[in-house]
């Protein structure tokens, strides 16, 4: 069974949200997954200072079996991305909830967070 931390919020496409000081929230891909990807071999960072809406696809995960959208769970603005990614894309599935985040983004509705799933809500999804 895969991991889920109860201090983060799970879109039902696999990303996670942990809030953090001043509404900005940090987003990366769930251990789950990671591991349902494999091997990720690339990872196509969103745009820095970019506008983005809840559900907007806003980076691409690539993996030894696929390539996979990669959507922006609440809306707001990119602050910054994990340029680690760009020569250690497999952090992500090394650390996907440290080291391997993808983005840092300013939420413009942190009332968006209330439309995630919790740890446990998001288990029993990846169990369905």
């Amino acid at each position: 069974m895969s991991e889920s931390r109860e201090d983060l919020y799970y879109a039902s496409s696999h990303e996670w949200v942990k809030p953090g000081e001043d509404g900005v929230a940090t987003v990366g891909i769930s251990d789950y997954a990671q591991s349902e990807l494999g091997d990720v071999v690339f990872v196509e960072l969103p745009d820095v200072n970019s506008q983005v809406s809840a559900h907007d696809e806003v980076s691409v995960v690539e993996s030894v079996k696929t390539a996979s959208d990669i959507y922006a769970p609440v809306s707001g603005e990119i602050l910054a991305v994990n340029s680690l990614l760009e020569d250690s894309p497999e952090t992500i599935n090394s650390s996907p909830y440290d080291d391997g985040w993808i983005f840092k983004i300013r939420m413009s509705n942190e009332e968006e967070l209330k439309e995630l799933l919790g740890a446990e809500e998001y288990r029993e999804r990846c169990e369905s």
